[in-house]
């Protein structure tokens, strides 16, 4: 009895093929939880597919995922001087946001992060005479942009990078390689056509894994069903059942990511009026969980637990059986399965 992640296996990888064709040069991204999957598994998957680079969030995930995958690891979190050293083999490539940075990896593969309108971390524009002195003492791989998901402003993605080339090739930087981020193919070949003497490679994590929805499903196994009436008192907290129904503990508690949600950006007034009511359902302990059964999303009967969650389904709807398994509408970023079923 688990909660299990299902993969079609055919369709995902369909998908996979059809990014390939779409970013050549692609460096795919496994970083956190490795998008829900593992690291493990999606090191396979890119060995499977040829890629030579690989790139990782942290130097961590990187000494873990050195011995899954033969290729050139791209670290993405920027060094910085102090951090722990991590013994890492030499194709491992840093990124680096500062000129401090660049003096102070000597010999060391590097990635030069630009700043861009994201304004996390990068060189600012005046800093590239001192990057053009510093990286003759690295090995220089290329440099990167991280651009924003959404353009409010009206901006336009392409013309941004293309400032960038300009202020790289001003100041006499080589130009041989450039990292991109949340660039739509038809952004990247507008740009290809215009430097063809610069690779442009999208490094590419959710849209590689993740953009086929339909290519994945979490189920959670029904471990109990206790049929209860309004009135009895249930749960931890011992609180009183609204009603005649089942209490039904199911597959999937905190431990897997069960109730914890990353913040959303919401826009626009019906979003923000559906946030405002599950705030208010919430204060009286109304929280809708994210298993489905008969068609409908069930209620926690309490907050999860560590292992498995109890939800209350009303005596209207089909009795669950031990043993059935629920859809869970879960965010694979912040999940952990007990087993990975191909399918």
């Amino acid at each position: 009895m688990a909660l299990t992640l299902y993969v079609d296996t055919a369709r995902w990888r369909a998908h996979q093929t059809s990014m390939l064709e779409q970013f050549p040069g692609v460096v795919p991204v496994c970083k956190g939880n490795g998008y829900g999957f593992g690291h493990e598994r999606l090191a396979e998957e890119v060995s499977r597919f040829g890629t030579d680079m690989l790139a990782v969030g942290t130097t961590y995930e990187a000494a873990r995922i050195k011995d899954w995958f033969s290729g050139d690891l791209l670290v993405l979190t920027p060094f910085r001087r102090g951090e722990e050293p991590v013994p890492l083999p030499d194709r491992v490539v840093r990124s680096v946001s500062s000129v401090d940075g660049v003096h102070a990896l000597v010999g060391a593969r590097v990635v030069v992060e630009c700043m861009s309108s994201m304004k996390r971390h990068g060189v600012q524009p005046e800093e590239l005479g001192q990057v053009a002195s510093a990286i003759e003492n690295v090995r220089l791989e290329g440099f990167a942009l991280h651009l924003p998901l959404d353009r409010t402003d009206g901006s336009d993605a392409v013309e941004e990078v293309i400032g960038w080339m300009d202020r790289l090739r001003a100041a006499r930087l080589p130009l041989h390689t450039l990292f991109v981020s949340h660039l739509r193919a038809e952004e990247l070949a507008r740009l290809q056509q215009q430097f063809p003497q610069t690779r442009f490679r999208a490094r590419i994590g959710t849209r590689l894994w993740l953009g086929d929805h339909e290519a994945t499903e979490y189920r959670g196994s029904v471990l109990d069903v206790t049929r209860v009436a309004k009135g009895d008192r249930f749960g931890y907290r011992q609180q009183k059942a609204a009603s005649d129904g089942w209490l039904v503990v199911v597959a999937g508690g905190t431990s897997h990511g069960v109730g914890l949600e990353a913040p959303k950006a919401l826009h626009g007034v019906m979003p923000r009026a559906k946030g405002v009511a599950r705030a208010g359902l919430a204060t009286v302990n109304r929280n809708l969980s994210p298993f489905v059964w008969a068609g409908k999303q069930r209620w926690f009967a309490e907050p999860p637990h560590m292992q498995v969650s109890i939800l209350f389904v009303p005596a209207d709807s089909p009795q669950p059986q031990v043993g059935d398994e629920l859809v869970a509408h879960l965010r694979h970023t912040t999940t952990t399965f007990d087993r990975l079923v191909d399918r």
